[in-house]
């Protein structure tokens, strides 16, 4: 299973994918470890959690997003991401998410798709927007945003 965007390709990660693409600029956050061993236990994970974002161009993994588990029984999933430092401001998140909404949206699991970020992070906030995401409530120094498909 890939995706593809005109700059990107979208992997589920595995330690397969791990091994195929370059991690020189990418660090492994503790979150992978965490998901590649639910992923062990439990194969239908397979694309409901991390998904390894690649350039197309060098074939290195420049972040992740995702989803944060399989569609619950309201058919919604949450979505976060990270992309290294150097490929940041290049609309790169944006691209990438827009992406993994689509394919969740026509997966025919998912009618709702929500994200969460600090008040504070201009740039995750410039992104749900241009996804026409919702702010639907602001709790803790933290804005919680929805997408309906």
């Amino acid at each position: 299973m890939e995706l593809q965007t005109e700059r990107l390709k979208l992997t589920p990660c595995s330690d397969k994918a791990l091994s195929t693409y370059s991690t020189e600029e990418y660090e492994l956050g503790a979150h992978i470890g965490m998901y590649l061993k639910e992923l062990k236990k439990d194969k239908s994970l397979l694309g409901w959690g991390v998904w390894l974002v690649i350039d197309k161009q060098s074939n290195k993994i420049i972040g992740d997003i995702g989803f944060k588990g399989k569609p619950d029984l309201h058919k919604s999933v949450e979505v976060g991401y990270g992309i290294t430092p150097s490929e940041q401001n290049k609309g790169i998140a944006t691209e990438a998410l827009r992406c993994i909404i689509n394919w969740a949206f026509t997966s025919n699991m998912v009618n709702k798709i929500t994200a969460e970020c600090l008040v504070d992070n201009t740039p995750s906030i410039k992104v749900l927007e241009k996804l026409n995401m919702k702010k639907i409530q602001t709790d803790n120094n933290m804005i919680y945003w929805q997408l309906n498909k």
